[in-house]
């Protein structure tokens, strides 16, 4: 049997808007807008630079109907420099790019060969001894197990299944096309092109069932480094398997203990070490996007909740100190009070000044604040956008902390 090798894609949504930043000053809008086709560019580029034999995408290619026909034009010429380059491409359409979701067509294009949304298709490439089994989205919503209707493997060839698919289900991805991993070894294909899951997994080896992740990732929900998996294939057998970073820009979470901090500037030095720690060990020499969270029992817990946009405002400040390459996506307050009786108040304690919070006191709340909030638009992450929500819980348990160190003097 022949010897090549292809690249597994999945999962690239082209044009989605990378979520979070467009709010923040200092954010170069072009990156982060331009952030799926850059990484969507790379993956064009390793599989010229490697010669790779194929290309297989493994549905979502795009983020639902287009925008504008931009994102149609866009992918036309990145296939056109595939074709030229002599690299066939193998497209599934998944459920964001499911026939009954795009309403735009492009012509068909030479060199790459969709899959059917009618029944499982098979592409023969007969030179490297390969066939290639698939089956398109129809709908969006599809719940039908796709896999128990693929072929058998052909004797004598390097079988490929490309499905998109939850595969039993993950929690954070919608069920789809749900199958086991025992309905997919019972084919007896060599390798299995999934998509759908935006975490890069290798779940079997005998065969091979792999995940490959999304492209690049879209918010904090996506961390880590994203891309595509290398196949390197000899006289029939699997020999690698590489996963390749292709992002351009990468997220992270970052979590900071504030429970020995005396003072906020204290609280800042360690802000700034452990900003500069994420970028150097997970932004592998690309823009880092950062949630921070703080932790601990402090006694700056009030002071943190008075201090609202300005901490965020500050930790912005000390991020672009430290590179321009690391934005603030977000900070999360997630400190409590010291278990120090002295740092608590006790009878005049701000909860049991208030009325009991039940339906009655959240829809005076409501009542009384919903001419206020009508007329404003709150920003980002702020009490006002809480109490726009409704997160009234929330509204009260920051409003305690901030007046608890107020009345207690820690200023």
């Amino acid at each position: 049997m022949a010897s090549f090798t292809f690249l597994h894609a999945a999962d690239i949504h082209l044009d989605s808007p990378l979520r979070g930043l467009s709010r923040y000053d200092g954010v170069p809008t072009d990156e982060v807008r331009g952030a799926t086709r850059a990484a969507f560019d790379r993956l064009i580029e390793a599989a010229i630079e490697r010669q790779v034999d194929f290309v297989i995408l493994a549905g979502d290619l795009y983020d639902g109907d287009w925008r504008d026909m931009g994102t149609g034009l866009y992918f036309s010429a990145a296939m056109g420099r595939l074709g030229r380059a002599g690299i066939p491409v193998y497209l599934l359409a998944g459920n964001h790019d499911a026939a009954s979701v795009i309403t735009k067509a492009l012509p068909a294009l030479e060199s790459v060969h969709t899959f059917s949304t009618k029944k499982p298709e098979t592409h023969r490439l007969p030179h490297l001894d390969v066939a290639i089994h698939g089956r398109s989205f129809a709908d969006r919503e599809t719940f039908e197990n796709l896999a128990v209707g693929y072929p058998a493997a052909e004797p004598g060839v390097f079988n490929i299944g490309v499905l998109h698919t939850a595969l039993g289900g993950y929690a954070a991805h919608a069920n789809y096309a749900p199958c086991s991993e025992q309905d997919l070894v019972a084919k007896g294909y060599d390798y299995w092109a999934l998509g759908h899951v935006h975490e890069h997994a290798v779940l079997r080896r005998e065969p091979y069932i792999v995940f490959p992740g999304n492209l690049q990732g879209r918010n904090i929900r996506e961390q880590g480094a994203k891309g595509a998996v290398l196949v390197e294939v000899e006289d029939g057998h699997i020999e690698r398997v590489t996963h390749l970073p292709l992002d351009v820009v990468r997220w992270a979470r970052v979590d900071v203990d504030a429970s020995t901090a005396s003072n906020l500037d204290e609280l800042y030095g360690r802000i700034r070490t452990a900003l500069r720690a994420s970028l150097d060990g997970q932004g592998d020499g690309r823009p880092l996007m950062v949630r921070l969270t703080l932790t601990g029992h402090t006694e700056l817990h009030g002071r943190l909740q008075d201090v609202g946009s300005t901490l965020r405002d500050d930790v912005r400040s000390l991020a672009a100190e430290t590179s321009e390459d690391l934005w603030l996506e977000k900070i999360e307050v997630g400190t409590t009070v010291p278990l120090d009786p002295a740092n608590v108040l006790e009878a005049d304690d701000l909860e049991e000044l208030l009325p009991e919070f039940d339906d009655s006191l959240l829809e005076a709340l409501r009542t009384e604040f919903a001419p206020f909030l009508a007329g404003v638009a709150p920003e980002a992450d702020s009490l006002v956008a809480e109490a726009a929500d409704g997160n009234w819980a929330t509204v009260l348990d920051v409003s305690s902390a901030a007046l608890r160190d107020r009345l207690g003097g820690s200023r």
